[in-house]
């Protein structure tokens, strides 16, 4: 990723901020989209065959959904807390800049509280019965629009490949945000908008871990050259090939979790075959009704 293919530079200008706030949080976007399709595909398939049911019930998924609200905020804590570290320890800089990192630092807080918002809404919603579950996904379509318009107005140098990269994680968080926001008012429980906001959040933490790798190289010798307008048009092959990996993802996880479930089906013990049968008599009689 850091300069295969890419125009080198002689020089490599030094770009506020640092390697590890852009491929730790990439990477909890990528799991977390993993997460939700691995969810959704479990869902689909208890839909489609109710004697998968058995092993995932109704419960099971609340307690999933608990348990995710809580790892979000716990991740979003952690992120919090190193970066108003970093803003007490920031070291002393010529006006302008200390005023762009100022800027720059408050509007990752600002995205981490609503992300944690969304954890809290979450836990909430599959705990109090009278609120509504699709609450979740308005506050989840409000926190990528949120993301996006604060990535838009997001302090960045001259550079154009800086500017590029940060243009890619904003048209992302833009059509995950919309994406949200069409299944909140349109296709609730719509196991392909599901999947499409997955594979758009991936491709969002790909591209936001690349900036990590850009624009903060370990290696110098072989920095990309920033100010390459060519570099550009890499960088787009190389967002075609996210996106395209992140379908390649989903396909293997729908194998891997449909063959897990027929595999834990098959060593279903005798004692439970009958509390089987009774499951599906009882899903039966509640859809008649």
């Amino acid at each position: 990723m850091n300069g295969s293919g890419a125009r080198i530079g002689p020089s490599h200008p030094k770009v506020s901020g640092d390697a590890e706030g852009h491929i730790l949080p990439g990477l909890f976007l990528v799991t977390l989209g993993l997460w939700w399709s691995t969810k959704s595909i479990l869902k689909y398939i208890c839909k489609q065959q109710k004697r998968f049911s058995f092993l995932i019930t109704p419960q099971f998924l609340s307690r999933a959904e608990i348990l995710e609200g809580i790892a979000i905020i716990v991740v979003v804590l952690v992120a919090m807390t190193g970066q108003f570290y970093w803003i007490v320890n920031v070291k002393p800089s010529p006006h302008k800049e200390m005023q762009e990192d100022q800027i720059r630092n408050w509007q990752h807080v600002i995205i981490y509280v609503v992300l944690a918002m969304l954890g809290v809404i979450k836990i909430l919603c599959f705990t109090i019965s009278s609120l509504p579950v699709s609450l979740i996904t308005l506050m989840l379509s409000n926190s990528f629009f949120v993301e996006a318009f604060l990535i838009h107005n997001h302090p960045k140098s001259l550079m154009v490949v800086d500017s590029y990269v940060h243009q890619l994680v904003k048209f992302t968080a833009l059509l995950a945000g919309l994406t949200a926001f069409i299944e909140f008012l349109l296709a609730k429980n719509n196991v392909v908008m599901e999947l499409l906001r997955s594979s758009l959040t991936m491709l969002q933490g790909a591209c936001l871990a690349q900036i990590g790798f850009i624009l903060y190289p370990k290696d110098m010798e072989h920095a990309w050259d920033l100010n390459d307008v060519n570099n550009t048009a890499i960088l787009s092959i190389y967002f075609g090939v996210y996106y395209a990996s992140t379908y390649v993802i989903i396909g293997v996880n729908y194998v891997l979790v449909s063959w897990f479930i027929k595999w834990k089906l098959s060593k279903v013990y005798p004692s439970e075959i009958q509390f089987l049968k009774n499951y599906e008599q009882q899903e039966d009689s509640e859809d008649g009704m």
